[in-house]
């Protein structure tokens, strides 16, 4: 292959293999339905057993490695922006392919850095039981009252990725506490027995173009990706944390499928791929989830998806549509928190940012 390098870093000139392009396109179209016209609030579930609860981690620092820069799938050296810390010029909604930097987090990284234990255990609760759409609380420091949504979980770091409004980000200092109100695992469905949740937060689902067609679950997505794409992430032994990447080098495949239009917090469908004990291929079966961070040069790497549903049976039906993005369906801005939260709480971060002018 070829290696030419633009204006939005190192690309590849190869093309896809006739075949597969036309599979993918055909199979993309096949799965092209009708609007869906109801959301999850339409769902019956559980939510009156789940537990809420408080989680805390601190915001990142950004991290690179030792010598600064990075090798592309071409064979390239590249430097760029990369993991952690305040993203204050990207937003979830925003387009996150092409970015002059490499799994870019938009809005604030937090993580617990489990000073207490050993093995892990706090950092990878604080991973675990934070839920996306879950209320974030600034705890500390001159946003203090503060509050976001949680838009992601990126593995490895184990970063709780939040969304914040602007005024709010420019504020924020590493290091700050921030506090979650940790709800929704073990939320479930009722009447879909072969269907798993995983990382949502009640009020997202309630916010969801979803609604049950039989017994299957008809679901609104920006995007459907081919298992043959899933790259970084496969082989992890859970999907209640992280995430996994779509690998964006194959051009034709992309094109065909609308891959180079996505945006930070789509709702996307993975063919083929089971999420119930980690992500496996399985043919027939669907998961659903979110993009949490941006593209990437590196080989198997590309746009994050952090799991919300699956199904081994293919009892998900997913649906190209429009509005298909947590930042459209939370109204989460560059001036607002969204208008999910507790009342009490956003009267309180209505108070602090007031101050600010």
């Amino acid at each position: 292959m070829m290696a030419v390098k633009g204006a939005t870093g190192p690309t590849t000139a190869a093309k896809s293999p006739k075949g597969l392009a036309a599979a993918v396109k055909g199979r993309m179209k096949r799965s092209r339905n009708e609007v869906v016209g109801a959301t999850g609030a339409s769902l019956s579930t559980n939510e009156e057993k789940l537990v809420a609860f408080a989680v805390q981690g601190v915001v990142t620092h950004p991290i690179s490695s030792h010598h600064g820069f990075e090798v592309t799938r071409e064979g390239l050296l590249f430097a760029l922006p990369g993991v952690g810390g305040i993203v204050y010029s990207h937003f979830v909604g925003d387009p996150c392919i092409g970015l002059l930097g490499d799994h870019i987090e938009p809005g604030a990284s937090v993580a617990n850095f489990d000073k207490n234990h050993g093995d892990d255990a706090e950092k990878s609760a604080f991973a675990v039981y934070a839920q996306l759409g879950n209320t974030a609380v600034v705890a500390s420091g001159d946003a203090k009252g503060c509050i976001g949504t949680v838009i992601g979980k990126h593995g490895g770091v184990e970063h709780v990725i939040i969304h914040f409004p602007a005024a709010v980000l420019d504020r924020l200092e590493i290091g700050d506490k921030v506090r979650i109100r940790a709800h929704g695992m073990g939320l479930a469905i009722e009447g879909t027995k072969g269907l798993e949740m995983r990382n949502t937060d009640p009020r997202l689902l309630a916010r969801m173009p979803v609604e049950k067609n039989g017994g299957r679950l008809r679901v609104g997505v920006a995007a459907i990706v081919p298992a043959v794409l899933m790259g970084s992430g496969i082989g992890a032994d859970n999907t209640h944390r992280g995430d996994y990447d779509i690998q964006l080098s194959d051009p034709g495949v992309v094109a065909a499928r609308g891959l180079d239009r996505l945006r930070f917090g789509d709702l996307v469908a993975i063919e083929d791929t089971y999420h119930g004990y980690g992500r496996t291929y399985r043919p027939g079966a669907v998961s659903i989830g979110v993009v949490v961070h941006s593209d990437s040069h590196i080989a198997g790497h590309g746009p994050g998806v952090t799991t919300l549903m699956t199904s081994l049976d293919g009892d998900i039906e997913p649906v190209v549509q429009d509005g298909a993005n947590i930042a459209d369906l939370l109204g989460l801005d560059r001036a607002s928190p969204g208008q999910h939260h507790d009342p009490q709480l956003l009267a309180r971060h209505e108070e602090v940012a007031g101050k600010w002018g």
